[in-house]
């Protein structure tokens, strides 16, 4: 008998097994290690819901009684944890700031289970209005489903052709891409015989100019998802930064004596242009939530009607593919969820120099701000998420809107704290640690119905992937804390070094908490670098109008604001591999349709198994790299130097960054050829 591709809700089947949740947990250390280095490193973080779909079916499929929902239950948890590791991009500004000196692990784990559950809690009530009854895209749950569909469909061939060769999952193809950016990136990381750079510098003039390429692999297939558009805003933001700004200020001051131009423009890149590209984030972060304001409003509207006594009711008499958890459980977990805010919130003020009172008071305050302002989030982010997907929803955009409202309210409520010596400091880090809140919320809540659209399509029970959404977010708040400690104190972050001698140049960029950081910083202090920000501003208003123009004469050409801001905000070596990853999805999808049309075939038919390796090499390659920088963190901190494994000197570096160079144009024409074989 085979299993049907949607399971009736009539029929049960295993879903939450013990064994699923092992695997689980397995996966969700991989992915959420992964996103977490990716994401200090680049900005960037990758949905895990389609790599960890893959890799639990080449797992199962070694047990006869696995299925389709059980499959599904797997890559529902690894994917929520995978995507909670978006709280990088404001937790490392504590440690920037001077506030923690590493990253405790009981706050961190608090702060993220907390948050991550509530966001869970929250788009609990929106599911059947927005995955049942909605029309909405949701395009990675759907993906998702699909991946799932397939390997069953194959599962069940396997087993009517017992003779026949198994089926691929495409477990390959992840593989294949790990290990040749493990094997690169510890050549490169490791033992220094590879380099991970090159720069080409020239001045016209008293104008300095910069040719940059990068050789991470991890970056190579973040910009191969990410795609040619957003790849090349990027690109525009490349040149706004190193082809218009810094040569314009070179070229208006005077460089010091003995200084090189190297040293001299990236001076005033780091000290100057990289708050244009702040303030180019920041309007369109502001337009992306501005242009989806009626689809949030629909959001939070469903979310309230969801919680009528019709809803209530509809639950009790429900099917197996229709139970969500009941609204007592809702009601409870939600009730320890915010006690466990309140502790964490306490110990995180406990050394203030307030009254007890006092620091009761802000606690109540930063709670209350992250429980309402947060179910406003999810709703909110639940629907965009539904609408443009989860990896186009903008988080960072969130986490600033939010930085920006709990400042202002820590300026109204916090005057008791910032009386006090050091007030100002333990007012900015307390905005920051109520931002972590609302950030964990809004990356669950971006993730939690594309689980759900998945489980719909495939006929799960709610209920279970809800428990599994809630385990993934313990698991994957438990391995943030010691992942962020090994990579801050193996590497550092930008302007936050641990020790003494330490190379600025491997040092992690984390580009949205350092954003967060000096956003807070200018509100309390007023030492905001406002002339730069006013120019991204501007510039960033011209984008939206060129992009709005774009988008009413052209169909294809946009300019997504926010990646331009990145591409002018990150290191340009950072930069480039991404756009370059961006341009061999774009040459590939041409060679694709190209082969479609003489084969007389519809391209999407035509270039499905293509694209879903293409999908999961890249994968592979993040995955491969992100976890050799982990391994290669915990070696850096265990030997106490910064090149344990090194096997050649500094006078090898020219070498090796044409060798890096080589190896890196090698796996691109590797990765073409692997893909263009499944045409």
């Amino acid at each position: 008998m085979t299993e049907p591709l949607r399971v009736p809700a009539e029929v049960t089947l295993p879903e939450l097994t013990f064994r699923g949740v092992l695997l689980g947990a397995l996966i969700t250390v991989i992915f959420t290690a992964s996103n977490v280095f990716l994401g200090l490193k680049v900005g960037l973080t990758f949905s895990s819901a389609i790599p960890a779909a893959v890799i639990s079916m080449s797992v199962l499929r070694m047990f006869k009684d696995a299925n389709i929902l059980e499959n599904n239950m797997v890559q529902t948890q690894a994917s929520a944890a995978g995507t909670l590791s978006s709280i990088i991009f404001i937790l490392p500004a504590l440690v920037m700031m001077g506030h923690w000196q590493g990253f405790p692990f009981w706050q961190t784990l608090g702060i993220c289970a907390a948050g991550g559950m509530l966001g869970v809690m929250f788009t609990i009530p929106l599911r059947h209005v927005m995955v049942v009854q909605s029309e909405l895209p949701y395009p990675e749950g759907v993906a998702a489903a699909e991946i799932l569909r397939v390997g069953s469909a194959e599962r069940a061939q396997d087993d009517t052709q017992a003779s026949a060769k198994p089926a691929a999952t495409g477990m390959g193809d992840i593989v294949a891409g790990g290990i040749a950016a493990a094997v690169v990136s510890f050549a490169a990381s490791g033992l220094r015989v590879l380099g991970d750079s090159v720069s080409g510098w020239f001045a016209l003039g008293g104008a300095v100019f910069r040719l940059p390429m990068g050789f991470s692999l991890a970056l190579l297939g973040a910009g191969y998802l990410i795609g040619i558009v957003a790849g090349l805003a990027m690109l525009t933001g490349l040149v706004i930064s190193w082809g218009i700004a810094v040569p314009i200020l070179t070229a208006m001051g005077d460089m010091p004596a003995g200084m090189s131009l190297a040293k001299y423009a990236t001076q005033l890149w780091s000290s100057q242009v990289r708050f244009i590209g702040a303030g180019v984030i920041g309007v369109g972060a502001i337009w992306t939530l501005a242009t989806l304001f009626v689809p949030m409003a629909r959001g939070v509207k469903a979310s309230f009607s969801a919680l009528t006594k019709a809803g209530a009711a509809r639950a009790g008499s429900a099917p197996r593919t229709e139970r969500d958890l009941s609204a007592g459980w809702i009601s409870v977990v939600t009730l320890v969820l915010v006690a466990i805010l309140v502790i964490t919130f306490q110990v995180f003020l406990a050394g203030a120099p307030l009254s007890a009172g006092a620091i009761w008071k802000l606690v109540a305050y930063a709670v209350l701000f992250a429980f309402v302002f947060g179910f406003l989030v999810a709703a909110a982010c639940g629907y965009m998420a539904g609408l443009v997907g989860s990896s186009t929803s903008p988080i960072s955009g969130v986490g600033i809107v939010a930085i920006v409202l709990v400042s202002v309210l820590m300026l109204g409520v916090g005057g008791e704290l910032m009386a006090v010596q050091n007030g100002v400091q333990m007012a900015i880090a307390l905005a920051i640690f109520s931002t972590s809140a609302v950030v964990a919320v809004a990356s669950i809540s971006n993730d939690n119905l594309q689980d759900l659209k998945t489980g719909w399509l495939v006929g799960a029970t709610p209920w279970r992937q809800q428990v599994a959404l809630l385990i993934g977010c313990v698991v994957g708040a438990a391995v943030i804390s010691p992942v962020l400690e090994l990579l801050y104190n193996a590497y550092g972050f930008a302007d936050a070094m641990p020790r003494e001698g330490m190379d600025p140049a491997q040092t992690l960029s984390a580009p949205q908490a350092t954003l967060m950081l000096a956003i807070a910083r200018g509100i309390f202090t007023h030492q905001l670098n406002w002339t730069m920000i006013l120019i991204g501003m501007v510039v960033g208003v011209g984008l939206i109008v060129v992009d709005e123009i774009l988008k009413r004469t052209c169909k294809v050409a946009r300019i997504p604001v926010l990646a331009v801001g990145i591409g002018i905000y990150l290191p340009p070596t950072v930069a480039a591999p991404i756009v370059a990853g961006a341009l061999l999805a774009w040459l590939l999808e041409g060679a694709l349709r190209r082969r479609a049309a003489a084969a007389g075939q519809p391209y999407e038919h035509y270039a499905d198994a293509a694209n879903r390796r293409g999908v999961l090499i890249a994968s592979g390659l993040i995955v491969g790299e992100s976890l050799v920088g982990v391994l290669m963190a915990a070696i850096i901190g265990a030997s106490g130097t910064e090149a344990p494994l090194a096997l050649v000197g500094d006078g090898f570096e020219s070498t090796a960054s044409y060798l890096g160079l080589a190896v890196f144009v090698l796996v691109a024409v590797l990765f073409w050829r692997r893909v263009m074989k499944l045409a």
